[in-house]
This record gives C-alpha cells, structure tokens and sequence, in this order.
C-alpha cells in the first residue's frame, strides 16, 4: 500500500508576538513539556543575564548555565553539566551560538529543546542542525528539531539592529538556493524534496516582497516566521539544502579565508546570493535583491563590509571547496579568476545603474 503521508518534524508549539518572554512558563505547562519547571537554562554571561533577571522569578525550579561561547567544547561540558539531573527540557536563551550549543547538549542528554530567541541574525533558531566552532574551524552537526520556539518581539527590538538585518540576508538567500538545487536537478538529476523547496522559497519571497521595514512589527513578525519555516525545510528535506547554495559557499568561503575579519553570516549570505543570481543570468532578480538589501541597510558589494574586490575574487574562486560535493551555480560555470572578476564588475554596474 503507498504511503500517502509522511510526518513533518517540526516544533509542536512557536510562539512569535510582543511578551511571549513572560509567558513561557505557562506555555511549557500548557504543552506539557515541563508542567513542573523543572528546566536546564542555558544563556549567555552578557545580555542573557538581563534576560535571567525577567525570567528567572517566574522559573523558580529552573537552574542556569552560563554559556562562554559557540564552541563544541561548551556544548559537550553543558551536556556533561545537565546529565542526570532529571529535567524536563532544556531552554536555550539568547543568539544563535547559545541554542546551537543548547541543541548539542540536549541531544547529547535526549532531553527536549526550547529555543527562545533573543535575535533574528539567521535560520539556525528552528533547523536540525548546529554549527559550533572545533579545533578545525567550524563543524555542523545534526541535531533533533526544538520542541518549541519562542520570539518576543518586544526582546527582538532591544537587540542591535544589525541582527534583524542579517536575518533579512539569510532568510531573501533561500531563493538562490533554492534556485541552485533546481540546477542540480536539470543538470545532474539530484532530487528535490518540492514541499521543502515550497517552504523555504516561501519563507525568502515573504520577506523580499514585504513593504515594512525592521521597526515594523508586522514585517518582524513575517521574518521570524520566515526563519522557523526554513529551519522546518530543512528538517524535511534533511540537509540544509534548501537554504543553503552557492551564496553560502562564498559565505564559508570569507569565513574560512578571513577568519578575524568576516561579517555576520546573513550579511555576507545576502551578499553571496545577490552575486549568484546575477551569475545565472537573472539579472532582474539580482537587481531587486540589490535593491531590497541595500534599502534595509544590509551590504550588496563587498567594500561595504571591509573586502575589496580581489579579495571578493578570491571567495568567490574558493567558494565551492567548502561544501565539496554539492552542486551551484558556482560549480556549473567553474570561472577563472578573470571571469570571476569580469562577472563581478559587470554586477556591480547593474545594481547601481
């Protein structure tokens, strides 16, 4: 007999809107993830601790980690902190880092994860994967999709807004790879999963097309919504493909070449994206995501975030070696280092002209 459906993985519970902070508590009991509190709090020393003081009244049986970094090793030591002590969920509070390191930890230990974000910088706060620094760089590793997600608005806006920004980059970035997994397909029969294509292009054309800005409630609400609908792409999808193309190679690629110098993931991801489109041909597209990026105050040439353009060049050049085996635009043409730059300039003419 076929199967006719399959199952989503996907958080049982997202909460977006102004004071869902204070909340949490009866939204765990509600959903029976933690009717008694008891609750493993992992968060930041910096602006997590502002967070502990609001929250922490109304978690009386929860205990905090204090998290120093993004790194696998904090990850492992939280898990190691956590094991044994019979709670019902881990929480983790803040950034990216801090619920890429409270997902390791609460897979190490089978214990649920409820991510509540302090920021919108990128798709990390609701995807099955985490990406915690090693002594080799930076690694991603798989991880069970949080139980619950929680944004309040109102904690958002307290954030620098250049995270909400760099959200905006990451999330208008799914439409390029989207566009890149589509080539694939034509050129070398690699599958495409079409309902998590559907979502994340879905999640990158909401925030394209929206009229708000990032002082916009409305259009918050629509980015946060973007970011946790890519993270389910990718959980059904398995991988990060559906967000992740040759705009994240050229990403990795700044990463890896200059590593004390890059900019925030979504920065130099929408960066990578409007290039890439540009490259493909759709010139049209690459100009509106010039357009929109530049009008949210996010970078659409490298000078804008401290590259020149040899340096550009040369990420772009190096670009598929960071995700070997996974086929882009940037694979397909194969450029030299003077089509790179000659493709470069002529991008750059187009978005200004």
């Amino acid at each position: 007999m076929p199967v006719l459906t399959r199952l989503i993985p996907s958080p049982v519970v997202v909460d977006i809107r102004p004071g869902a902070l204070e909340d949490l508590p009866g939204l765990l009991a509600d959903q029976r993830i933690s009717s008694g509190g008891r609750l493993a709090v992992a968060t930041s020393n910096g602006s997590g601790q502002v967070l502990r003081e609001r929250l922490a009244p109304l978690l009386p049986d929860a205990d905090w980690y204090e998290v120093a970094g993004g790194t696998i090793d904090a990850a492992v030591r939280l898990a190691d902190d956590i094991k044994g002590k019979r709670y019902d969920a881990v929480v983790g509070l803040g950034g990216g880092k801090i619920i890429d390191v409270a997902k390791y930890a609460s897979a190490r230990v089978g214990l649920p994860l409820v991510a509540v974000a302090t920021n919108l910088a990128h798709d990390g706060l609701c995807s099955p994967v985490a990406t915690l620094d090693n002594d080799n760089g930076r690694g991603s590793y798989g991880v069970p999709t949080p139980i619950a997600v929680v944004i309040d608005l109102e904690v958002i806006r307290e954030a620098p807004v250049r995270f909400v920004r760099a959200g905006i980059g990451d999330t208008v970035s799914n439409i390029s790879a989207i566009a890149d997994w589509e080539l694939s397909h034509r050129v070398g029969g690699e599958k495409v999963d079409g309902l998590a294509a559907a979502m994340a292009r879905t999640a990158g054309e909401s925030v394209l097309r929206h009229p708000g800005g990032v002082g916009d409630d409305g259009f918050l609400t629509v980015l946060a919504e973007g970011l946790v609908l890519t993270g389910i792409a990718m959980s059904i999808s398995g991988d990060t493909r559906p967000s992740s193309g040759a705009c994240h190679e050229i990403s990795h690629a700044f990463d890896l070449l200059y590593p004390k110098r890059c900019a925030l993931h979504g920065e130099q991801v929408g960066l990578g994206a409007a290039f890439a489109m540009h490259l493909r041909g759709a010139h049209e597209e690459s100009a509106l995501f010039a357009e929109v990026l530049g009008r949210h105050g996010l970078p659409v040439l490298p000078g804008e975030i401290g590259f020149s353009v040899d340096e550009f060049v040369r990420a772009v050049e190096y670009a598929p070696q960071t995700r070997p085996g996974r086929f882009t635009i940037l694979e397909h043409l194969d450029l030299s280092t003077d089509q790179i730059r000659d493709a470069y300039a002529d991008y750059a003419k187009t978005i200004r002209s």
